[in-house]
């Protein structure tokens, strides 16, 4: 009996100091961060297209290092539960523009569709391009090896321009290694402005494809094409947000959040030379709690000044990073008391379980 009597005033001490000391959160959860619970739901991992940039997801979680075709979990729920997911509907009436991956089977596409919110049999009633393999290749190779593109493309999108303000927001399904915060970031940088976006595998694939799709149906909708610089750099953001993710041991918010606050110092600021540019990343850095390598800081030193030389309206840069962050901000406080139900919740249950037994 003595051994319980210490059992239960050691349970009773630990809630004790819980509630008398201040809760301390990481930089990386006070700065707009999910707990990394969610960073892994998030999906740091990614399955390549048929070995390459769509291919079905085939191990548990966790990218390796390197490019973001490496692996992905097959039964990865980033995109049910990624908590930046908008919930986008879009509607026929509000006439969107799909982009499908050439390669799906017809059972495929009905899935695709389905996922999208669009009835197969009323296809006829959309604006539809394709996406074949050589496109993705044609915008990838510079960043991801061919072979790691593969020969296949399912990545799928449906888009819907909006007015001027909405921002941009973005659904995903069955896209287990982009996470909506790196598209957004990557399609801000591409000059794309107010649009409403769905993105769509028949299965777990990675997504690094579907922002050909996105650029695709985009130029339709509005006919202009994007500039080549601006579609480089975007793929280039996407491909570099989703390194630091796997190698850096942060969570995807985090990462997320200091690329966006990173476009949005050096729009607000006018940030040209190297140093400030430096200063700011290392600013960023320790406000997300993201420790980056010397190797890591000259890539975004380099993605910056790419982004610096675009022709992007400056207004609009500001005000969708700062979208972004905002909302990744907000989300990290939501993980927070997460965090903290969870401790109670837990802690709570143990107790209940251990008067059950000890009096059984």
């Amino acid at each position: 009996m003595k051994k319980h009597i210490k059992k239960i005033m050691g349970m009773g001490l630990a809630c004790m100091l819980f509630l008398g000391v201040p809760f301390q959160a990481s930089a990386a959860e006070v700065t707009g961060t999910l707990s990394t619970e969610t960073s892994s739901e998030n999906g740091t991992a990614a399955g390549g297209e048929n070995n390459g940039s769509d291919a079905a997801a085939n191990t548990d979680n966790g990218a390796a290092a390197g490019t973001p075709e490496s692996g992905a979990a097959a039964d990865n729920p980033a995109a049910a539960e990624d908590k930046a997911d908008d919930n986008v509907v879009i509607k026929e009436s509000d006439k969107p523009y799909l982009a499908l991956g050439a390669d799906l089977s017809e059972e495929q596409k009905n899935t695709v569709l389905s996922l999208m919110g669009i009835d197969p049999a009323q296809l006829d009633n959309y604006d539809v391009v394709t996406v074949n393999n050589s496109e993705e290749h044609q915008y990838l190779d510079a960043y991801i090896p061919s072979s790691q593109i593969g020969s296949k493309s399912w990545s799928s999108v449906v888009i819907v321009k909006k007015d001027k303000g909405n921002g941009i927001n973005i659904s995903t399904k069955n896209i287990s290694y982009c996470t909506v915060g790196m598209y957004k970031n990557a399609l801000v940088t591409a000059g794309i402005e107010d649009a409403d976006i769905i993105v769509a595998g028949p299965q777990n694939i990675s997504g690094t494809a579907a922002l050909v799709g996105v650029f695709k149906a985009y130029q339709e909708i509005t006919g202009k094409e994007l500039p080549q610089e601006n579609v480089d750099t975007a793929l280039n953001e996407l491909v570099l947000t989703g390194q630091l993710e796997s190698s850096t041991g942060a969570d995807a918010e985090s990462v997320e959040g200091l690329v966006a606050y990173l476009k949005q110092q050096m729009a607000e600021n006018n940030l040209t030379d190297d140093a400030s540019i430096r200063d700011a990343i290392d600013e960023a850095a320790d406000k997300f709690d993201v420790a980056l390598t010397e190797e890591q800081k000259e890539q975004l030193l380099d993605l910056l000044k790419k982004i610096g030389n675009l022709d992007l309206d400056v207004d609009s840069l500001v005000n969708q990073a700062k979208s972004i962050y905002d909302k990744i901000e907000n989300l990290g406080a939501d993980g927070i008391f997460d965090k903290i139900g969870s401790f109670f919740s837990n802690l709570f249950s143990s107790i209940a379980d251990f008067f059950k037994n000890l009096f059984n």
